[in-house]
Formats: structure tokens, sequence, C-alpha cells
């Protein structure tokens, strides 16, 4: 009478038993499964919902952090300036911000400038420069017309010009870059470094004779050794100097160092002693930095300072090699906006039209040329 559901008891649990069975077999084959895509290439059989992380060794070289870029712009040289921003912005997918440092007069034709042509999408900001800081620091001579060129020392002030920054790249505006400026931002610099700079004695592009006032090589070109205080710093007159318009800053040590007072020092104590040489090499610019920077500075690779195109060395270069530059830098007389520069063809490439007319690349700024 009972034999029936006897029979389904022994039933139910059987099947129990089964069920039980086959979902440990089934785990098993999952995990089979499992090891044998782990075990495949990465680009094996994965659910189309799986997103993969980015493998460490790239997220390391990718930053999203701002590239701060910092180039003065003065009213007669404003195509210079936008022709070099145009040439980093299209060169780069790197997060770079400038920092355009001008005076009053020229920051309406600067903005109209970048924000009714192809800069338009540009990310930057504009800094009006006060010339009232040079006050007492700069000895104007009479003779030369153009001597005081207040934007020019607007690289000595970085640390007020960006002071979230903890490391800015500064380049003149006769420059134009043919490369990734994030390599140029990622140069290293050693302990205690403020900043790296293009040695020219070790320079690929100083193998060229330049012909000028004074040793373009040397800090005896840029300082007079008759004066005492200058001897008193036992620095070697033949001392490799360096190129300042363009150059990396680690701005947290430049304020840790105090770089900006100590460069205010010695062009206040220039006016009061003329410690610059009388045939100064360059820019007047140079001197205080060749003095504080002596010995306490990196370098930057040759090839993202190209120099001397606005001289007659810069005639000498090959156009393959003017290719393969990183960086080219119209440092002299003649620059690329003028008719006689080398590779003015070059910057043309990079040059944006003033929408106003009122700068022209085939005009002479005669005037308004200053060796840097």
């Amino acid at each position: 009478l009972f034999q029936f559901p006897v029979n389904i008891s022994i039933l139910i649990v059987v099947l129990v038993i089964f069920l039980l069975v086959l979902h440990h077999n089934l785990l098993g084959l999952s995990d089979f499964l499992k090891r044998e895509l782990s075990d495949s290439s990465p680009l094996g059989l994965q659910p189309i919902d799986f997103i993969p992380a980015i493998p460490q060794r790239l997220t390391d070289g990718r930053s999203d952090k701002e590239i701060s870029v910092v180039i003065a712009a003065s009213d007669e040289r404003l195509g210079g300036a936008i022709a070099a921003i145009n040439s980093i912005h299209h060169n780069t997918r790197s997060n770079v911000v400038f920092y355009i440092v001008t005076l009053n007069d020229t920051v309406d034709h600067l903005r109209l400038w970048l924000s009714s042509t192809a800069l338009k999408n540009l990310k930057y900001q504009i800094l009006q420069f006060d010339p009232r800081v040079l006050e007492g620091k700069v000895q104007v001579d009479s003779r030369k017309a153009d001597a005081l060129k207040p934007l020019t020392f607007a690289r000595f002030y970085l640390p007020s010009l960006v002071p979230h920054a903890e490391k800015a790249i500064y380049v003149d505006d006769d420059i134009i870059v043919q490369d990734d400026i994030l390599e140029l931002y990622n140069t290293p610099l050693k302990p205690g470094h403020a900043a790296a700079f293009s040695d020219d004695c070790d320079s690929t592009t100083n193998k060229f004779t330049v012909h000028g006032a004074g040793n373009q090589y040397n800090y005896i070109g840029f300082l007079d050794y008759k004066k005492e205080t200058i001897r008193k710093l036992a620095m070697k007159a033949s001392t490799c100097s360096f190129n300042p318009g363009v150059f990396v800053a680690n701005l947290t040590e430049w304020k840790l160092q105090n770089i900006t007072q100590q460069l205010e020092k010695w062009m206040t104590l220039n006016v009061a002693e003329e410690l610059y040489s009388r045939t100064l090499a360059g820019s007047i610019t140079t001197p205080p930095l060749l003095i504080v920077f002596y010995k306490q500075h990196s370098s930057i690779d040759p090839m993202w300072n190209v120099r001397h195109l606005g001289s007659s060395a810069g005639k000498r270069y090959s156009p393959q090699f003017v290719k393969a530059a990183k960086l080219l830098h119209w440092n002299g007389h003649f620059k690329p906006w003028g008719r006689t520069a080398s590779y003015a063809e070059v910057w043309e490439k990079w040059y944006v039209p003033d929408p106003t007319g009122r700068f022209s690349p085939l005009r002479r700024h005669s005037k308004a040329y200053e060796a840097k």
C-alpha cells in the first residue's frame, strides 16, 4: 500500500543527486574555460561589455595634467608669437595651455587674432606685464633705441606668471616647433636645478661660426671680466654659455632658490657697475641668467633649440637638417617674417594671417629686431 510513495521519494533523492553532480561538472567546465581564456592572448575572446584596464606602462606615460607654455607677445612681433603658438598647438595631443605675456596696448589685438581665426579653440590666458617692475633694474643705453624691451624680461618672473604650475616651458616668439612639445616638457632636470637650457658649446647648431660682436659661446662674450665684481665670482671666462630663448623650468625649485630675486639683484648691480660686456653678444637678458645659473642648470636636447636661423649661419643648414629639427629658432637680426631670413617658408607654413591686416609677414620690422 505504501510502496508507491517510497518509490517517489527514492526518485526525488536520485534526481537531486544527479542535479548536484551536473552542477559540479558545469562549475568545473566553467573554471576550465576561464583558465583557457586567461592563458590566451590579450586580444582573445572576452565579453563585449568588458573594457580591459590600460596597462600600467601606458598609463605612466600618459598624463592629462596641464603643460604650461609661456611666450611673450609684443605688438610689433605679434605674428611671430601667433605662428609659434600655432606650431606647438598642432604638433601635440597633450593638454597644453599657453600663457601669453603682453603689454596693455596689445591685449585687444591679440585677443581678436586668437578668437577670430583657426586658433579660436586654443587653451590660453593673456597676462599683462607691468614694465614698472623693471624700474632701477635696467640701464637704458641712449645709443641703442631698442635696448629696453620689457617683455624680454618676462621669463625672469615665471612663478608669478604661472603660480599654480610646478613646471613650465618658456619660448621666444621667433621659434617654430616641429615635434610634440611634451618631449621637451619631459626633459629631466637634475636635483637642485631650477632650469634646463641648450648649451652653446655643445649645441648641434654651433658647428657653424656666427659673426657678431663678442664671443657667442662663452661667458666672456656677455660679462666684463675687467670688473672686480665679476672676477670675484670666480667664473671661468671660457665657460660655455647657454641660450635662454627656450628652456624648461622647475618652478618649485625656482621659488625655493629665489631665482627671480637673484636675477633682479644682478640687474640692479649692472645698473650701478656696468657688469655686462661692452661687446655684448646677444640679448641683455642673458648675462644675469648666466650668472645665476652658472654650472647650476641641466641641458635640453640641442635639437629642441636649433638656432641662428636669424643670422648668416642659418643659410648653411641643409634642408634635411632643418626638417629633422624639433624646434627652429630665428635668433639673430633677421626674423622669419622679414625678407632675408633663412628658411622663412617653414615659418610661413604656421603663420595665421592677422584679421586686422596690421601685421604683414613680408614687412621688415628692422627697428623691432633684437638678437636673443
